[in-house]
């Protein structure tokens, strides 16, 4: 049985995850929407996707995977847009930051028999520097040595969560299942924090009198520090903000309060207690980056778990997927 997944979305992580799955045409047909035809075009050039669909309700009738891969303001309007065409036991999946909102959209919008699933990807950490975004960031080995985060309401079937859990596989990762409420925490740690500082020293730079000579000076450190609003659409960071507020709000008033005593130290030139803090800084920074190099969170942090072989998972799909769907020795759908 061919599992026929439809990507909506063809910039980094959507085209990544295509580009991924190509390797098991076996057992997966891809097809790929973006709003930008040029966009999907080129993604498919690229292998990304099999076939391109350029109507959004027409690219997931049939499909039993729709993965939407767009930035979280856009999300609710999908969602709404394609909902009726989705079809019965098909499992939408998701990559915004926020899940508590998505899925109580998905409840809100998909007919019942249709399910949810989250998926939150850490980047391969060889791709972390890399300063490419959209279709031309996208690579095969995007998630290969990360983590996938997968998370779903309470009483979505085993068998949609195997799938899911199966899909992460595929992609090169591990899986993890967490709760809506933790990951939509610790993405306001890891993702939104970081792109609101770097929009506010943005802010604060370029705002300085002396902007004219400051652009011309300014170097690694002030690039690296903004790297967060890189093809971040601002619409998209706005709304994921608001819609996890309380855990940014939270964040950003310990950030505050931790510059404000980095101010202290400045103001009372302590630089005994400036010094230790930012050294302190510094070796997490630096602890962190040789675990997420390593990436083996579970032997690190629970013991060795041995993850399934990804032999043991192809055949477990096959099984899973026939009893998930309710199909039994059918042939693959004809692709157009």
């Amino acid at each position: 049985m061919t599992v026929k997944i439809t990507i909506i979305g063809l910039g980094q992580i959507g085209a990544s995850m295509g580009l991924a799955l190509a390797a098991h045409k076996d057992q997966v047909t891809t097809l790929g929407h973006d709003k930008s035809p040029d966009t999907a075009r080129k993604a498919q050039k690229l292998g990304a996707v099999e076939s391109i669909s350029y109507n959004l309700p027409a690219s997931v009738e049939g499909a039993d995977v729709v993965v939407l891969a767009i930035p979280f303001d856009q999300v609710h309007e999908t969602l709404n847009f394609i909902a009726q065409d989705v079809r019965e036991d098909a499992i939408v999946m998701d990559t915004a930051p926020v899940k508590s909102s998505v899925a109580g959209w998905a409840q809100e919008l998909l007919p019942s028999k249709r399910h949810y699933i989250g998926l939150t990807p850490a980047l391969n950490p060889a791709c972390l520097e890399q300063s490419a975004v959209g279709l031309a960031a996208a690579r095969a080995d995007l998630f290969q040595n990360g983590v996938i985060a997968v998370t779903a309401p309470q009483g979505t079937l085993e068998g949609a969560l195997k799938l899911a859990a199966d899909f992460v596989v595929f992609l090169g990762a591990q899986p993890f299942f967490a709760d809506l409420v933790e990951v939509d925490g610790v993405m306001a740690s890891a993702a939104l924090l970081p792109a609101l500082a770097a929009a506010a020293l943005a802010e604060t730079v370029t705002g300085q009198p002396g902007w004219s000579d400051i652009r011309k000076l300014a170097g690694k450190p002030y690039s690296a520090a903004t790297q967060p609003l890189d093809g971040e659409e601002s619409s998209a960071l706005a709304e994921a903000s608001l819609h996890n507020r309380l855990n940014v709000i939270r964040l950003l008033d310990e950030y505050m309060a931790s510059l404000a005593s980095l101010r202290e130290d400045i103001a009372s030139e302590n630089g005994k207690n400036l010094h230790a803090r930012l050294e302190r800084a510094r070796r997490g920074r630096a602890q962190w980056q040789l675990e997420r190099a390593k990436g083996d969170w579970l032997a690190v942090e629970s013991g060795r778990v041995e993850m399934p072989k990804m032999g043991d998972v192809l055949k477990q799909q096959i099984g899973g997927l026939d009893k998930l769907f309710g199909r039994h020795d059918r042939k693959a759908p004809d692709e157009d």
